[in-house]
């Protein structure tokens, strides 16, 4: 393992330092990362290896990049502690989720200030106790871009909050078919009854990972539809399109960009 490790060009993101800006916007799906790129100056493909899809461009004349991490936390880790070895300091993970909380509608924005470890990622990186959290830098610049993105109207706001990070998407749509249902039920209502907005599954890893490295990140989240309202029998709006949090997530760079230029001048 030491000699595969070793090389200049990262094992899973097939990418050296150089190849990537050190302000990255993460996606799970690799297919979404074109669609981020066409907000870039200059936009190339760097890397396609594996789910790891790998553009760079420029953002207000600095280079950025938009990476896939493929579903979950054990993937999603991988990049980004890659990534960090090719000296990115800053990531805002761009998702879908499916909202918990009832006002939480399909089509709203969810930064993420905070995200349940129901998951495994993270056990391998922080103590059970401490909690997964983004960078306030990070957060206060995705919530200055929603403002602006988002009306106010129904299924047309933005929300910060906790989100539930899981590993099993089908344990949350469907928990009655698993022989844990009473686990999985017990802790959803208690998430639920706690204030939980929405439920996505890369947060948490890619929060304890930037925890554990020293770097920042945050999470903007699509909402996919309210799984609540869907049990309840209650009105719901379908969303199926990420490009508000795409441009949210651009936005936001945009701000941490030209915020950490006058700190470099001071």
């Amino acid at each position: 393992m030491a000699t595969i490790l070793n090389s200049d060009k990262q094992y899973h993101i097939n990418v050296s330092t150089g190849d990537v800006g050190e302000y990255v916007i993460l996606c799970g799906d690799p297919g979404r990362v074109p669609k981020i790129a066409e907000h870039f100056e200059n936009a190339k493909q760097m890397s396609y290896n594996r789910e790891y899809n790998v553009y760079i461009g420029y953002l207000d004349g600095v280079k950025v990049s938009a990476v896939s991490t493929g579903i979950g936390g054990p993937s999603s880790a991988i990049a980004v502690e890659e990534l960090i070895k090719c000296n990115c300091h800053t990531f805002i993970r761009v998702g879908t989720s499916g909202g918990m909380k009832i006002d939480v509608g399909g089509g709203d924005l969810v930064i993420a200030n905070a995200a349940i470890r129901s998951e495994g990622t993270s056990k391998e990186y922080l103590p059970y106790e401490y909690p997964a959290v983004s960078d306030f830098e990070v957060t206060s610049a995705l919530k200055n871009a929603a403002q602006k993105l988002c009306s106010g109207k129904e299924y047309d706001k933005y929300h910060i909050g906790v989100v539930h990070s899981k590993d099993s998407f089908y344990g949350e749509t469907n928990p009655e078919d698993m022989p844990v249902d009473y686990m999985l039920k017990n802790k959803w209502d208690a998430f639920v009854k706690a204030g939980c907005l929405t439920s996505e599954m890369e947060c948490a890893a890619i929060f304890s990972v930037a925890n554990s490295r020293k770097v920042r990140a945050g999470a903007v989240l699509s909402v996919l539809w309210n799984v609540e309202r869907s049990k309840q029998g209650l009105a719901d709006n379908i969303n199926n399109s990420t490009e508000k949090a795409i441009k949210c997530a651009v936005m936001a760079i945009k701000e941490l960009i030209n915020n950490d230029k006058k700190i470099s001048t001071l």
